[in-house]
């Protein structure tokens, strides 16, 4: 297992939700990443953001890891999820906030979602 891996592996046992992304929470740096960055605080589960724009390494590593070639890039409970697109479908369908009480992770109450 690579540097990358290794690390990659590492973030994404360390948290419930993880969203590598580009840029940071207050300033997501693509229209994509702050798609996600608005679904995942509207429905209000804590998640960890990674910048993949300061860790060159990680940047390239996460997509060979999900074998996804796009970021962002979001994973609960060890598994990956999909991009963008997929994250908002599953938002609008009710399915990310089914996912999130299937694993028992928190989150707000009555969404639309």
């Amino acid at each position: 297992m690579s540097d990358a891996t290794s690390k990659i592996k590492g973030i994404v046992d360390s948290a419930d939700v993880v969203l590598f992304m580009k840029g940071v929470l207050q300033a997501p740096q693509c229209g994509f990443s702050m798609q996600v960055v608005q679904i995942l605080n509207q429905v209000g589960a804590p998640y960890t953001a990674v910048n993949v724009l300061a860790d060159g390494d990680v940047r390239e590593g996460v997509k060979a890891f999900a074998n996804w070639p796009t970021i962002p890039q979001l994973y609960v409970k060890g598994e990956f999820i999909g991009g963008c697109d997929i994250a908002r479908e599953m938002y609008e369908s009710g399915e990310l906030t089914a996912l999130f009480d299937k694993e028992g992770i928190a989150h707000k109450q009555g969404l639309k979602a």
